[in-house]
């Protein structure tokens, strides 16, 4: 905000209470009209409100629209190509090369478009294992992402860690700051840069939040695996026996849903590290995608949409009754909910727990042909974890249309992965194999028909299914080979219609299931080609069979 009338705002007699010693002259960030330093849930409120960012729902949240971008600008991301990072990067279709001129450049303008307006620090942590926290610095143009910033991430404990703060790296994030291509050497006017020498990311042009979550998410995925440590898109949840499972998955696969099981307790729902000493959340909120989320079928998240100190991103809702509308999707179907960790009532407060005995990769199948569960060889893991299956949902991304769309995201994640899917994959062999892991493949998708024919399988069964994988009670039903993947298909499940368990009996036309389920065989064959020269034939054969 240029506060060009110089008009006091709520908090402003608090704005350097909690401020850093170290000030915002390492980053060249000079000549601002006013620095809210570490404001809390409370007086971050009164500044969205006093500045007409948002307007408060009933129940508590805070109602915010993200303006054009209503999701990630994959297109639109960039990193620094210096010395390390050429070498470094697996460059292609995700990670954009960015010259370092061009981003001193960019910089520059930065720090010149800040210059009179007021500014936003949170000061946080990412990595709930402190042999592997990276201090981090968020600032911000808008209060709501200053907010978002403070849900999102791990607090420090008091005023004075505040105040010794010294952050690793800076997110800038300037929703309404314009690249030129021109000039800034960019696709469009947003931009998403992050430069690994200097440490700093700038967000440019767009209000959507989950631009910093997934920044800082890219940054730890560059950090991290050079000490060893398993970078994963993915949700984790304990049982009372200290049993872990991990869930891998895209937006709309059912990380979140399926994580926040009220029988155990949760450990993040999005991105986690696998260190030696086990399994650490990144982050210290979550950031639900809520259209359509039922109080039945989700009620823990669906509690949390109705809380003080949530954000709502591009939610519809009354403005005299002031009740949300979760089933509108006028704006976006990418509707979002950030939320501190803790307002899950099951959630695991230090954020960290022991090595894993699960990994359950979540696939969307919209094609309506994959098994609902699938058991997985440790080659077959890897194989499907490089692939990264599934199919985007309607608003996860700029440019998707309704329909869901096939796609291959390696390891669960390619946007946000920086290093080439083997060094990902390489320590991932290695934990499943040292800790002796059961690896399974579960479907969220379509069945008795592609998307527009069958119908998606009923959270009711998924979440029976995925029970019994995860308690045992799968050891001993009896399995069918698939004759295409070679996955192993349990032929029952307590609880659920053995017609449900072979997607094949609930189509109407068995050969127009085959000839799908064929050729999206093909296409995992044909996506794996990219990867093969760097993987041994064991992971290439686990793959399908396609004679």
């Amino acid at each position: 905000m240029n506060n060009l009338l110089n008009i006091k705002t709520p908090t402003e007699g608090e704005a350097t209470v909690v401020k850093s010693d170290y000030s915002l002259d390492y980053i060249g960030l000079g000549n601002l009209h006013k620095v809210y330093w570490n404001l809390p849930v409370e007086a971050l409120y009164e500044e969205i409100v006093f500045r007409g960012e948002g307007k408060i729902a009933q129940g508590g949240p805070i109602l915010v629209n993200t303006g054009s971008h209503t999701a990630r600008a994959a297109d639109d991301k960039y990193i620094v190509s210096d010395a390390t990072a050429e070498l470094d990067v697996w460059w292609g279709q995700y990670n954009h090369p960015y010259s370092a001129e061009a981003f001193n450049l960019l910089f520059s303008r930065v720090q010149g478009y800040l210059q009179g307006k007021d500014v936003f620090v949170q000061d946080c942590y990412a990595g709930a294992d402190k042999e592997y926290q990276l201090p981090v610095r968020v600032i911000t143009e808008l209060a709501w992402h200053s907010l978002f910033a403070r849900n999102m991430f791990i607090a420090l404990p008091d005023r004075e860690s505040y105040r010794l703060h010294v952050p690793e790296f800076t997110i800038i994030a300037v929703p309404f700051f314009k690249a030129f291509p021109s000039i800034d050497s960019t696709r469009s006017n947003t931009v998403i840069v992050i430069d690994f020498d200097q440490k700093i990311c700038i967000i440019g042009n767009s209000g959507y939040a989950g631009e910093i979550k997934k920044s800082v998410f890219t940054i730890m995925n560059y950090f991290l695996p050079k000490q060893g440590v398993m970078t994963m898109h993915c949700s984790a949840n304990v049982g009372k026996d200290n049993d872990v499972a991990l869930f891998f998955g895209l937006s709309g696969t059912g990380k979140t849903t399926l994580s926040a099981d009220p029988h155990r307790k949760l450990i993040g729902d999005d991105e986690h590290g696998w260190s030696e000493n086990g399994i650490f959340n990144f982050e210290g909120g979550c950031y639900a995608k809520v259209i359509g989320l039922s109080p039945t079928a989700e009620p823990d998240i669906y509690a949390c949409t109705h809380q003080y100190g949530t954000i709502l991103e591009n939610v519809i809702f009354d403005p005299v009754s002031r009740l949300i509308d979760l089933n509108d999707d006028t704006i976006t179907e990418n509707t979002r909910a950030s939320y501190p960790l803790e307002y899950i009532k099951n959630s695991l407060a230090e954020k960290f727990a022991p090595h894993p005995q699960n990994i359950v990769l979540l696939t969307c199948d919209a094609s309506g042909v994959m098994p609902p569960i699938a058991k997985l060889s440790t080659e077959q893991a890897l194989y499907h974890f490089i692939s990264g299956y599934t199919s985007k949902i309607a608003g996860t991304e700029v440019g998707l249309g309704e329909e869901p769309e096939i796609t291959f995201s390696t390891c669960f994640g390619g946007p946000f992965m920086v290093y080439h899917p083997y060094i990902y994959a390489n320590i991932l062999k290695n934990k499943i194999q040292r800790y002796k892991v059961n690896c399974w493949l579960l479907n969220t998708g379509w069945v008795g028909g592609p998307y527009g024919i069958g119908k998606r399988i009923s959270i009711q069964y998924t979440r029976r299914i995925l029970e019994a994988a995860i308690n045992g009670e799968l050891a001993d039903v009896g399995y069918n080979q698939d004759e295409i993947f070679g996955f192993f298909v349990p032929k029952h499940c307590p609880g659920v219609p053995d017609s449900i368990l072979d997607p094949a009996s609930a189509w109407s036309n068995k050969d127009a299931y085959l000839r799908r389920y064929r050729s999206l065989a093909a296409r995992f064959v044909d996506n794996f080609k990219k990867f093969a020269d760097k993987f041994d034939q064991t992971i290439i054969e686990a793959g399908p069979k396609m004679s």
